[in-house]
């Protein structure tokens, strides 16, 4: 068997589920009607070489339906691409193909305009899924796309646009995309970029879209090697971050200290400044591996567009990733951000000598942290020892940032199962409002929504 990443919480399970009026512990907020879908990497073979790699696998959903109160269903399914199709005995999907790449999206799965759909990057296009998961097919809005889509994109709560920021290792420019709310593709911005780097995430402000140009770039060596996944750091591309005016399109480059960043918490203007909170590590896929680049943690950029000066801060050195925040206050001044706490990360950062029992609490990835950023201090809320919790997505229900609620999915070791577990922002380490307890285990993942009805 190959030797694969999928163990410690992400190795996958092997059926799809269907489950009706799940079991509660508490209380779900009436509010809350909705679903919370969560893609992840869920290979459907480990003897599959695409097994290989963490991030290649193929795309699965989990997904928790609530209504007035009750937990109506969950379910888990596969994104049929033509080749998950293929192996599972049915007909592909239609869509549209970009470049031969028709990947499984396993990265990110979000709402728009009363649709659903799963993300994934590097050129890909994203796949819609109908309410209750079943796969529709590939999506290239109605053919607004030039090429392929991202697996995060940024939704201005004020314009309610949707901005992504593309990549693909055969183009010699990232690409900034617009949909308006009603999911039609109303802006394409070419941005000339050298050396084919990774775009994992970006960020966008009142005035600015942020690009981060950071020296994991695209191998041909390794490409050439067979790695899967073709990208490595390259001490001989700068780091940088680009300001792109919303208004015109022309771009500010400021160089940044060398660093790979996957993944935002917000940023915003601030003045003539702009504070962009991002979650870094040191390097990036080091000899195509994740783990060699160092512990990632939670900085401050604060950039000065006019002297072209950044201001690194360091927020919390805890290793941390899947950072989220009140979306209603993306790319303006927030006070609150969510991040799971993990020195496992990825399960590829302990090393393999190292004996369970010899393990502090805090390695588990057990924890959340939630930081309060005007007064510099973070809140941690731990759950069992052996359970393992993921991404942090906050939920809104008052009009204060903190008025709402945290979900997330978290293994149960007691029932070798997992739990939807809601806590109150505002009471953050308390016990949860309502533990909503599922028939399957979710292996850890990625990225996940609330999609309100």
């Amino acid at each position: 068997m190959t030797t694969t990443p999928y163990e410690n919480g992400f190795a996958p399970v092997t059926e799809e589920v269907t489950a009706f009026d799940l079991e509660v512990t508490g209380r779900i907020p009436a509010e809350l009607n909705g679903r919370y879908l969560r893609n992840g990497p869920n290979p459907l073979s480990l003897d599959d070489p695409s097994a290989s790699h963490l991030f290649l696998g193929e795309g699965m959903v989990h997904g928790v339906r609530l209504r007035e109160g009750r937990a109506e269903w969950y379910r888990n399914r596969w994104v049929r691409s033509a080749r998950v199709a293929e192996r599972l005995g049915e007909p592909a999907r239609p869509g549209p193909v970009h470049e031969g790449m028709d990947f499984a999206a396993n990265t990110h799965v979000i709402g728009l305009a009363g649709r659903t759909f799963a993300t994934v990057e590097a050129g890909a296009l994203p796949y819609e899924l109908g309410y209750e998961l079943d796969t529709i097919g590939s999506c290239d809005f109605q053919g607004g796309l030039p090429g392929g889509f991202a697996a995060h994109t940024h939704l201005d709560p004020v314009s309610g646009e949707l901005h992504a920021l593309a990549y693909y290792f055969g183009w010699d420019h990232h690409q900034h995309l617009v949909l308006d709310p009603k999911g039609v593709v109303s802006q394409v911005r070419n941005i000339p970029i050298d050396d084919s780097p990774m775009v994992h995430d970006f960020a966008i402000t009142e005035r600015y879209v942020v690009i981060y140009d950071l020296p994991v770039t695209f191998s041909l060596a390794h490409a050439e090697a067979g790695h899967s996944l073709p990208y490595a750091w390259n001490e001989a591309h700068g780091a940088r971050v680009g300001l792109m005016s919303r208004e015109t399109g022309d771009v500010r480059w400021v160089e940044v200290p060398p660093c790979w960043v996957f993944h935002t918490l917000n940023a915003y203007d601030d003045g003539d400044q702009v504070v962009v909170d991002v979650v870094s590590y040191p390097k990036g896929f080091v000899d195509a591996r994740l783990d060699l680049g160092g512990a990632p943690a939670l900085d401050r950029w604060r950039i000065d567009p006019g002297s072209g000066r950044v201001r690194v801060t360091r927020l919390d050195d805890r290793t941390q990733e899947f950072p989220r925040m009140d979306e209603r206050r993306t790319g303006r001044p927030y006070r609150y951000g969510y991040t799971a706490a993990a020195r496992d990360l990825y399960g590829l950062l302990r090393p393999a000598e190292t004996e369970m029992e010899d393990l502090p609490d805090e390695a588990f990835d057990n924890t959340l942290i939630k930081h309060d950023l005007e007064r510099g201090t973070q809140e941690s809320r731990r759950f069992g020892r052996e359970a393992y919790v993921g991404e942090p997505v906050f939920v809104g229900s008052g009009e204060a940032e903190d008025d709402g609620y945290v979900i997330t999915y978290v293994n149960n070791p007691a029932r070798g199962a997992a739990d939807l577990v809601i806590l109150s922002a505002q009471d953050f380490t308390g016990d949860p409002v309502a533990t909503v307890h599922l028939p399957a285990r979710v292996p850890l993942g990625f990225h996940g929504s609330w999609i309100a009805d």
